[in-house]
């Protein structure tokens, strides 16, 4: 992960003077905000490899910034991490609704942000095939321009929404648990929970709209994609 660019946006100075050392120590470059506007700013100015967020901000405060920022074509890809105190299950699912890749809750380990920040940023760098589409009625995936289509229109994802549709379609109606869309989505070494699962499903489905439908649940199972026949 050297000479990647990572934008901290946060109003505790000492934090953020705290984060730049031991980023730097990594070999990442950062760049520093104080404030939810200037933040914005930095990140279509820049578009960074990776944004630090907290929630609280002066001037506009992160979740009005997450938002905005999923909503431009050069910033809407941009891995994002949310720094919060807010621990709560509710705020935590605000974030992640909001088009957050992760979270991590004050006070924390900087090894675990570290190694949460690599798993974001590793999952938005893999490559995959260029001809590899995946198609069910109105729906498309291309996974080498990383694009979602429902009838021909683009259908703006997270990267956590993305591989799990990915996911999903690929088991072509099959049913994956919960268990196996973590893998796929944030690889096998990082804990999350069953709902951070559910909330950004909730999220995929209401960005599908009328087509949400396309997404099942399956009682005390998981997911699958509608629309496939099997024998």
């Amino acid at each position: 992960m050297k000479n990647k660019t990572v934008l901290i946006v946060e109003d505790e100075k000492d934090l953020v003077e705290l984060l730049e050392f031991n980023l730097h120590r990594e070999g990442y470059r950062t760049l520093a905000a104080y404030d939810g506007e200037t933040g914005q700013q930095l990140a279509r100015q820049h578009v960074p490899d990776l944004i630090i967020l907290d929630l609280m901000l002066p001037r506009k405060n992160g979740q009005e910034v997450a938002m905005a920022l999923r909503a431009e074509p050069t910033t809407k890809r941009i891995p994002m991490i949310m720094l919060t105190a807010k621990s709560e299950e509710s705020d935590i699912v605000v974030g992640l609704t909001l088009g957050a890749d992760d979270y991590v809750t004050k006070p924390f380990s900087m090894k675990v942000l570290i190694a949460r920040m690599e798993t974001v940023m590793r999952r938005a760098s893999q490559e995959v095939r260029p001809s590899d589409v995946m198609t069910l009625g109105p729906l498309k995936v291309d996974r080498s321009r990383h694009r979602a289509e429902i009838d021909d229109q683009p259908v703006a994802l997270t990267l956590t929404e993305f591989r799990i549709l990915e996911a999903l379609l690929a088991a072509r109606g099959h049913v994956l648990s919960r268990d196996q869309l973590m893998s796929h989505a944030w690889g096998e070494h990082v804990s999350v929970t069953d709902r951070t699962i559910d909330v950004h499903v909730t999220a995929l489905r209401k960005k599908l709209g009328g087509h949400r439908h396309i997404v099942e649940t399956v009682r005390g199972v998981g997911y699958r994609i509608a629309g496939y026949n099997h024998e």
